[in-house]
């Protein structure tokens, strides 16, 4: 399949430490590939320098084979690569309904003064927006809490939330940052489902960090394992189950033991 994301080289230094060590790996158009290490390991930073949040000291990322490394993040979200956020990143005062509708204005066509003048252009966005956010909320199964305040909503609910969120801004890859954190059993099989069902649905492009081993090995195509700040494994998630340096690595560590 064609790589519709590339990581070449990838480095990134904080003075005399090095977070990421020359990292590579491609990204298939269709693919939910996971990103997976011990704590420490750099995933975090990885992740912030293919969206863009960080600036790489040396390497380069590409999108659809153009470079998107060191844009502003705005820019590489309105180019199709959106990112969502471990802290879950909401207007907590309004509903599910309204955050969602508040996201798609990344791609508004009027202008903020539009929006305040109320312009045939804002109206025809606002009423876009609303209909594509009702779309977003039933394709996710949240039509029940569409309209409960986000700060009463329980983690998995969340979560999801925050996919929307993302969905709203119409990605071709979305970058999901520990989507599974603090879930159940339950919500984390729910959340599992909903990610494949954009890849299977909507043809979004999945890449995502994860600690929970189970649901990597559930929902992966493929995985790459970073440890130091290096890539040590690269495969299918059973290639990955029985290689000896990811093995190594998560020995003694405080994550999940490789496995189901």
């Amino acid at each position: 399949m064609t790589p519709i994301l590339q990581v070449k080289g990838v480095t990134k230094r904080f003075g005399g430490l090095t977070a990421n060590n020359s990292i590579s790996f491609d990204v298939a158009e269709g693919e939910i590939l996971s990103v997976i290490g011990p704590n420490g390991a750099g995933k975090s930073t990885l992740f912030k320098l293919i969206a863009s949040f960080l600036r790489t000291s040396s390497g380069e990322v590409l999108f659809k084979g153009q470079r998107i490394s060191n844009l502003a993040p705005h820019k590489v979200a309105r180019m199709g690569v959106v990112r969502t956020f471990q802290e879950t990143t909401i207007f907590r005062s309004m509903t599910v309904r309204e955050n969602v509708v508040v996201a798609h204005h990344l791609r508004s066509k009027a202008s903020l003064l539009g929006f305040f003048l109320g312009t045939s252009q804002a109206r025809s966005d606002e009423a876009e927006f609303g209909a594509s956010a009702d779309e977003i909320i039933g394709f996710l199964g949240m039509d029940a809490i569409r309209d409960e305040l986000a700060s009463n909503l329980p983690q998995g609910h969340l979560r999801a939330l925050g996919m929307a969120i993302g969905l709203a801004t119409n990605p071709t890859v979305l970058l999901l940052d520990e989507p599974f954190a603090g879930m159940n059993h339950d919500e984390t099989m729910r959340m599992v489902s909903l990610v494949r069902r954009l890849r299977d649905e909507r043809g979004v492009t999945v890449l995502l960090v994860e600690h929970d081993m189970p649901a990597v090995m559930k929902i992966s195509d493929r995985i790459v394992v970073i440890n130091f700040g290096e890539k040590i494994a690269e495969g299918t998630p059973a290639e990955i189950q029985s290689n000896e340096k990811v093995i190594e690595a998560y020995l003694g560590s405080e994550d999940d033991a490789i496995g189901m």
